[in-house]
């Protein structure tokens, strides 16, 4: 009996999953509860209106680099992300698939919906925002953040880029760095 696919794995079907490069596939085929190190550095938000959305989202207020801890707990059908930045709160995501084959995550007090694309030429995994509700209200497609969400991999590494921008507001949330895929019991 062959193993049940990944959530990530299940969103973009076995070709575009096989397509992603390697430590891409070994990190969004974890399963249970690991701890993962890195690098990252984070930017603080652009004005007050940012870091008062940053704050409501849990996302980080302030510019940062050094060490990452990430906790994974991943099933086949839901995660939860934390991410403990250097200096700052952590910031939890919760992901699980929903309707139409997309990907909910839920942050604070906003629930994204995002399209999984795997960029063969680029070898790279995006999250495309195709919706937000933000306390539990939606949010006009004119109004929706710029985000960039991806994740390439490098070897034994993970390397991961966030940023997202609101018109009139500015960064809101900005992170870029690795995880180290080469720890014990990793496969």
């Amino acid at each position: 009996m062959s193993r049940p696919a990944s959530l990530y794995e299940g969103l973009l079907g076995p070709s575009s999953y096989a397509a992603l490069p390697a430590a891409v596939q070994r990190f969004h085929r974890l399963r249970g509860s690991r701890e993962l190190h890195g690098r990252v550095e984070t930017a603080a938000p652009a004005s007050l209106a940012g870091r008062l959305l940053a704050a409501c989202l849990g996302s980080p207020q302030r510019a940062s680099r050094g060490a990452i801890r990430f906790l994974l707990e991943a099933g086949v059908t839901q995660e939860t992300w934390t991410r403990c930045f250097p200096e700052q709160r952590p910031m939890r995501s919760y992901f699980r698939a929903v309707a139409g084959g997309h990907l909910e995550e839920r942050l604070g007090a906003a629930r994204l919906r995002f399209e999984l694309q795997a960029d063969r030429e680029e070898g790279l995994l995006r999250m495309r925002l195709i919706g937000l509700r933000f306390l539990g209200l939606p949010c006009p497609r004119w109004l929706l953040p710029r985000l960039v969400a991806q994740e390439r991999g490098n070897g034994s590494r993970l390397h991961f880029e966030v940023s997202a921008a609101l018109p009139w507001v500015g960064v809101v949330a900005a992170y870029q760095g690795h995880l180290e895929l080469e720890e014990e019991g990793i496969p």
